[in-house]
């Protein structure tokens, strides 16, 4: 693994300082490096790790993958019929081979480490596989970027079985920086943990940044301490943003775009001294050793501004999909990969409209939902939006818009006027609701698949905007 020679050398330069917090435990660089050596030699079986957040995730993540050992990291919550289905196409993968002892080093850099899986809670997910040499280019050039250092104390309040945290949990290990996590998130828990361990930065998806930053200013708590906040996961709205620049004032709020079969695509810092920020569809210039380009299905390439694949050329993607490949995925064009997600380039920015399966065909209208979004969000008296796709017996699909208004007495007249210019006819909701809040998953990602459904089925939390 690309941080376990890192770990065992930070044992001996800071043995006694905290490596991984969790609640009411820890372990110091020393015990952690002692803890998952020990695991790594008793031969047990730790190649799949389906375990909540605590300091023992981070003792049988090293030992799982141990010299030439690769390892599985399963979500938790996942409903046993799920998980079962899961273990057995592992197992075909692996064969019947018993797990030798081994010690606590980093394996070959060409050879793969982690079986990653996407997100699912119902079906069967995608697996794909990284080699220790992708996450390793990947620490380097992001700790390089975001400027993450062996003095820094990082919270991710999020669940470590999801990628961006298990990153970040990894990253840590590292760079040598002390990593913080909860048990579950909760919201006064995390601003216990920020004032009472000195955090200097924080790294969770958009929604629960938000809801930090806005309690955190509603129950006076400071925040000054923390110097960078990354996001990722979902696009940065501007209530977000707001709220975290006056929380934590000093911060530079990074938010990245990525694909956890791709690693790190673009990235982009809001930092404190700027002015107020546009928060549209752009999210920033090709992330460091990134090569970006908008090409078609056919694999050529489009002209500047045009929409097409986000496809990537570098050395921190993914070796492919392991099972589940059904080709409307990850793609190969000789030296560039893509997931397909839509986007465009503007004088060297990435702008990105989301996965082709969000794409909404309105009357024989592609539309795509991000783009929407972002032009609602600019709308005075909007908190929050959601774009969906809704069955629609005269158009296929029509679009609808779910609103959290920032104010009461927030209307459609206003949204579909202040719309005009900003979106082409076709492109403009149809129909509005409204939200006290948007629909999430269990990591704390933004749903549009449960916005459809309350939509479809007349849910309350989904109310007609007068």
């Amino acid at each position: 693994m690309p941080f376990l020679d890192r770990l065992s050398a930070w044992a001996l330069d800071k043995a006694d300082d905290p490596a991984v917090v969790c609640g009411s435990e820890h372990l110091t660089w020393a015990g952690l490096a002692d803890a998952a050596a020990r695991l790594a030699r008793s031969g047990e079986d730790v190649r799949v790790l389906q375990a909540p957040n605590g300091v023992d995730f981070a003792v049988r993540w090293a030992a799982g993958v141990a010299e030439a050992r690769e390892c599985a990291v399963l979500d938790p919550q996942w409903p046993k019929t799920l998980s079962d289905d899961v273990r057995a196409l592992l197992e075909a993968r692996w064969g019947a081979v018993t797990m030798p002892p081994a010690e606590l080093h980093d394996g070959d850099p060409a050879s793969s480490f982690l079986v990653g899986l996407t997100s699912g809670t119902t079906s069967v997910p995608k697996a794909f596989a990284r080699t220790r040499a992708s996450w390793r280019q990947s620490f380097e050039a992001s700790s390089t970027l975001f400027g993450l250092s062996a003095e820094d104390r990082v919270l991710a309040p999020g669940p470590l079985s999801a990628s961006l945290n298990l990153y970040t949990l990894s990253e840590c290990l590292f760079s040598g920086a002390s990593f913080h996590t909860l048990p579950s998130f909760d919201v006064a828990d995390a601003h216990a943990e920020i004032r009472r361990r000195g955090v200097t930065r924080l790294v969770l998806v958009p929604t629960m940044l938000r809801v930090l930053a806005e309690r955190g200013l509603a129950g006076d708590v400071d925040a000054s301490g923390i110097t960078a906040i990354v996001c990722s996961g979902q696009k940065l709205d501007r209530r977000t943003l707001e709220a975290a620049r006056r929380w934590a004032p000093h911060a530079v709020v990074w938010e990245y775009y990525g694909a956890s079969e791709l690693s790190f695509v673009a990235a982009t810092a809001h930092r404190p001294d700027e002015g107020h920020a546009e928060v549209g569809t752009a999210v920033g210039r090709a992330f460091p050793g990134v090569d970006l380009a908008i090409l078609d299905d056919g694999g050529a390439s489009v002209a500047d501004g045009e929409t097409g694949n986000i496809s990537v050329r570098s050395r921190l993607v993914s070796e492919g999909y392991v099972w589940g490949d059904d080709g409307q995925a990850f793609t190969r064009f000789g030296p560039w990969c893509t997931v397909r997600d839509q986007g465009f380039l503007a004088d060297g920015e990435l702008h990105v409209l989301g996965r082709t399966q969000d794409m909404i065909n309105t009357g024989g209208h592609n539309v795509y939902p991000h783009e929407v979004e972002a032009a609602l969000a600019m709308l005075p008296g909007v908190a929050e939006v959601v774009v969906a796709g809704i069955p629609d017996d005269v158009r296929g699909q029509r679009v609808v818009a779910g609103v959290v208004p920032a104010h009461a007495g927030l209307s459609q007249l206003q949204l579909r006027a202040g719309l005009e210019g900003r979106l082409a006819p076709a492109k403009r909701p149809l129909q509005y609701v409204e939200l006290e809040e948007l629909p999430v998953t269990e990591r704390g990602k933004l749903s549009r698949a449960q916005f459809q459904r309350w939509v479809v089925e007349g849910d309350p939390r989904a109310r007609p905007l007068d």
